[in-house]
C-alpha cells in the first residue's frame, strides 16, 4: 500500500473517533454561541500548525462559515507579528498569549486555546491568565492532553497517533464548531 493510500486509511479510522466527541463538541458551541449573542468575542491561540487553526477559526467567526450573517468578534492572537516578537524579546514566549489576554479579555469572552500535545507553556500560561481573569476557556488537545489537560473550562481531546492525523482532527472539530454556532446565530 503506498503512502498516500495509508495516510487516507489512517485518516479515515482517525476521523471515525470524532463520533465520541459530540458531547464536548455541543458543549463547547454552547460556550462559543453564548459568549457571541451576548456581545462578547473569542480570543484565539495556538502555535505552527495550531496557530494557522487559531486564524482559521477566527475568520470563520468573523467573515462567516457557509451561510451569510453578521459577523462575530473573534481574534486570532497569533495574528500580529509585530507584537509577538516584542513580547518574545522583552517577556519570553511564554506569555505572548497571556499578555494578550490580560490586555483584551474582558468578563464574558471565550478563549479557544488549541495544542496537538498539550505541552506548550504559552498556551498554559494562556490558560492560567484567563482562569486569573475569570475566563471561560476551550481546550482542543491532542494524545492525552498534556499538562494543560484539566485547566480549561473544557477539554477536547482528539483522537490521533501523529500530529499529522490531531491536526486534521482539529480542522473538522474547528468546522464542525462553526457549523453549529453559526446554525445558533441565525
Amino acid at each position: 500500500m503506498s503512502l498516500l493510500h495509508r495516510a487516507i486509511e489512517d485518516s479515515i479510522a482517525t476521523t471515525r473517533q470524532l463520533a465520541s466527541l459530540e458531547a464536548p463538541l455541543e458543549r463547547a458551541a454552547a460556550m462559543v454561541s453564548g459568549c457571541l449573542t451576548s456581545g462578547h468575542k473569542l480570543l484565539i491561540c495556538g502555535n505552527g500548525g495550531s496557530a494557522s487553526d487559531s486564524t482559521h477559526f477566527a475568520t470563520e467567526v468573523l467573515c462567516r462559515f457557509v451561510g451569510d450573517r453578521r459577523p462575530f468578534p473573534a481574534v486570532s492572537l497569533t495574528a500580529n507579528g509585530e507584537y509577538m516578537t516584542a513580547v518574545c524579546n522583552d517577556y519570553g514566549a511564554d506569555e505572548i498569549f497571556a499578555r494578550q489576554i490580560w490586555g483584551l479579555a474582558q468578563t464574558g469572552d471565550v478563549l479557544v486555546a488549541i495544542s496537538t500535545s498539550g505541552k506548550s507553556k504559552n498556551i498554559l500560561r494562556a490558560l492560567e491568565e484567563a482562569k486569573r481573569q475569570g475566563i471561560e476557556s476551550i481546550c482542543l488537545l491532542g494524545r492525552d492532553g498534556g499538562y494543560t489537560k484539566g485547566i480549561a473550562t473544557l477539554d477536547i481531546i482528539a483522537p490521533g497517533s501523529s500530529t499529522a492525523r490531531i491536526q486534521e482532527m482539529h480542522k473538522i472539530l474547528i468546522h464542525v464548531l462553526c457549523e453549529i454556532v453559526e446554525g445558533d446565530l441565525r
